[in-house]
This record gives C-alpha cells, sequence and structure tokens, in this order.
C-alpha cells in the first residue's frame, strides 16, 4: 500500500507557511538571527532560527507550550486547508514534540526556595499544571482538529518528527486508519535548555555574522544552531485520496530506523546505526540506492555528525555514486523535534519543483566529506529522496518520499 501525502504545513524562521518557507530556503536565504526574546549575556552562544510572536517582544516571552500550540496549529490548519480537509479529522494524530517543563519565570514566582517548597507553592495553580502536562500539547492540537483516537506525542529527540511519520504511516499501512496527520513542532528556545545545550558543547559560539554561524560540512563548523519550527502533513492511503479526488503532492515510500546505544549524545564512531536506517528505509520503499536522487542531511553542523552522516552515506551509496546532499537547516537552524516532519516536507517540495536546496555557507568545504553538499541551489532531475533524522540517545529514523 502507497502512503499519499496531500498536504504539507510549515513554520519556520523564514516563512510562516510551507511556500514562504520554501521560496526562502530555495533562495538560499537564511532566518539565523540575535536572540532577543530572553537576555544571552555571559552565554556562548546568542544566536538562533527564532519564531517570534508580539508576546516575545512585551518582555514576557511565551512560554514553550504555548508557542508549540500556535505553531502546531498553524502547520497543521496549512497542510489541512491544502488538502481540502477539516475538522473533524477522520484519523489519528501523531505529532513529535520536546519534553516540557516548568521555565524559569514560573519557578521564580512561586518564591521557593527548593522543590519541597514549589510543590507546596504550587499548590492549585492550574496553569501550570495545564500549561506543562507532559503530552499536553498533542491533546491540544487533537481537541483543536477533532481527530480520532487517543493523540500520539512523540519524543524521540531530533528524530521525533519522523517517529511521528512512521507512526501514522503504520497505522494506515496495517488499516486502523485510512488518513492521518504526522508532524512535529519545536520551541525549546527558552533560557533554560539553551544553557543546556550549551553546556552540552552543542552550540555553535561564532556569532557573527548570524546568518553565517550554522555551516554544515565546512572545516569551520563548530555546532548547531537551535531553531523553532513546525511541520504537519496529511497522509492518506492512495485509494482514500484517490477516491475522495485528492490532489497527491507525493508519498511516503518508507521508513527505517535503527538504535544506537554508543552514548547518550554522540553517534557511535562507524556510523553502523546510521547505515542500517538508511538501508532499511530503502528496503522499505523497495528501492536501491541508485533509485535515490537527493539526501536532506541530518546535517546540524557539528564536527562529529556531518562526518558520520557523510562517512554512512557513503557506505550505503557509494563513494563515487552518492547523490547531492544538503542541510537545509544552514538556513532554519535545527529544530529538534520538528525537524524530520519539516525536512520530510522539504522533499516533497524539491521533488514537486525537481530542484535541490542549497547548504548554505560553503566558503570552507570539509574535503573528508567528499560529496556534492549543493553549495549553490539548482535544478536537478530526480524521482525520490532520503531525509535524515538522527537524535540523541541514538534515536536514528529514515524517511524515503517519492515524487507525485
Amino acid at each position: 500500500m502507497r502512503v499519499a501525502v496531500t498536504g504539507i504545513g510549515m513554520v519556520t524562521a523564514v516563512g510562516r507557511d510551507a511556500a514562504s518557507s520554501w521560496a526562502a530556503i530555495r533562495a538560499g536565504r537564511s532566518g539565523v538571527r540575535d536572540i532577543t526574546r530572553f537576555d544571552t549575556t555571559g552565554m556562548k552562544a546568542r544566536v538562533a532560527a527564532c519564531v517570534d510572536y508580539p508576546e516575545d517582544a512585551s518582555g514576557t516571552p511565551l512560554v514553550a507550550p504555548e508557542r508549540l500550540r500556535r505553531m502546531g496549529e498553524a502547520a497543521i490548519a496549512e497542510a489541512l486547508a491544502q488538502a481540502g480537509l477539516s475538522g473533524p479529522f477522520p484519523g489519528p494524530l501523531c505529532f513529535g514534540l520536546p519534553p516540557v517543563e516548568i521555565e524559569w519565570p514560573q519557578r521564580l514566582a512561586l518564591g521557593a526556595p527548593d522543590h519541597a517548597g514549589m510543590i507546596a507553592a504550587g499548590a492549585g495553580i492550574a496553569s501550570h499544571y495545564q500549561d506543562f502536562l507532559l503530552g499536553g500539547v498533542a491533546t491540544w492540537l487533537a481537541e483543536r482538529f477533532e481527530t480520532q483516537g487517543v493523540p500520539q506525542a512523540v519524543t524521540t529527540a531530533c528524530a521525533s518528527g519522523a517517529s511521528a511519520i512512521q507512526l501514522a504511516i503504520e497505522a494506515i499501512r496495517r488499516g486502523e486508519a485510512d488518513c492521518a496527520i504526522a508532524g512535529g513542532a519545536e520551541a525549546s528556545l527558552q533560557p533554560e535548555a539553551f544553557i543546556r545545550f550549551g553546556l552540552l558543547q552543542a552550540l555553535s559560539g561564532r556569532n557573527e555574522p548570524p546568518e553565517a554561524v550554522s555551516r554544515p560540512f565546512t572545516k569551520s563548523r563548530d555546532g548547531f544552531v537551535m531553531g523553532d519550527g513546525a511541520g504537519a502533513l496529511v497522509l492518506e492511503s492512495e485509494a482514500h485520496a484517490r477516491a475522495r479526488g485528492a490532489t497527491i503532492l507525493g508519498y511516503i515510500l518508507g521508513v527505517g530506523e535503527a538504535a544506537d546505544t554508543f552514548h547518550r549524545t554522540r553517534s557511535s564512531p562507524d556510523g553502523h546505526a546510521i547505515v542500517a536506517a538508511m538501508e532499511r528505509a530503502l528496503a522499505d520503499a523497495g528501492l536501491t540506492p541508485r533509485d535515490v536522487g537527493y539526501i536532506n542531511a541530518h546535517g546540524t553542523s557539528t564536527p562529529e555528525n556531518d562526518k558520520m552522516e557523510t562517512l554512512a552515506a557513503k557506505l550505503v551509496f557509494g563513494a563515487e555514486a552518492a547523490p547531492p546532499i544538503s542541510s537545509t537547516k544552514s538556513m532554519i537552524g535545527h529544530t529538534l523535534s520538528a525537524a524530520g516532519a519539516i525536512e520530510a516536507g522539504v522533499c516533497l517540495l524539491a521533488l514537486r519543483d525537481q530542484f535541490l536546496p542549497p547548504t548554505i555557507n560553503q566558503d570552507d568545504p570539509d574535503p573528508e566529506i567528499g560529496m556534492d553538499t549543493v553549495p549553490v541551489g539548482r535544478p536537478h532531475g530526480f524521482r525520490a529522496a532520503l531525509s535524515n533524522s538522527f537524535g540523541f540517545g541514538g534515536q536514528n529514523v529514515c524517511v524515503v518520499v517519492g515524487a507525485a
């Protein structure tokens, strides 16, 4: 059974919908800029690919769950409108989301010095429970669009959006649903999470100029740039989509996953799990490596990730036969839980337009990469693309998409 895509929605630092985001990505325009929603004085990293709202300029930035709700709602609404559907939606919601917790402003407002004191002071404050409940954003989105069944809130780190797509297509393939909404949203760009990623030495410390900080596949890459964002896809069995006369935008042909238990944050140096995830996705799609004409890389701009990913790609596709690979994170940052959904959408749009999105900032390419990293976007004829998502904790998911 082929799973068709009939709607794409997107919110990124370069656009509040799929059309404007894709236009900016095609043009190689960066959305990375100085962070203004909180004070970055004393922090090594001070830039990000932000999706700001009016409240962020008022001195009381949105809490992460509210930002997730707004971006997720916008992406899903756009995807449904393109698919010609509306609520109640006759299928499940599968959505990648970050873990949420009460943030510093709310903790400090409780006026308690320790955990026990905060619990006592927070008793009866319903908004804290409602805002920061694990899975609460998925529940809210499911109620907003009247989806069927229990909403699936997926948290597999940077692979969450791709994991959500996998859950959705498996439900359709098993005949449990004719259609599903799959996607992800990310809003971890708040002081505590930002500092944590900095302590992990995962973030770039370049800062100047902001648009040149995210630089995958270069010799000078030194860490990723965090990004806000959301992506959503309306997925349907091909038979269901054709029966209702829907326009098919492309297909999710296959998904592969593989665990890497090497380290909490690092990939195994031999790339075996990344290779396995790619190979399983191709096998699930019924394709050979020669059938894939483009790879949308996980491409975080960290020294180790880019090296391991391209090594794995050359092992799967052959060093001389590997297709072009590019990282749209060079423009929209690393959207973590949303990345897999946004980047699958980018692959579908690239297939539609027969155009390769660029990896910008390629002024000092790393000779060890040894692949075509698409420094400038260009036309390209291809029928299938691979979208890679590799998460902390060794959670690796690859999605193969095909042209309509």
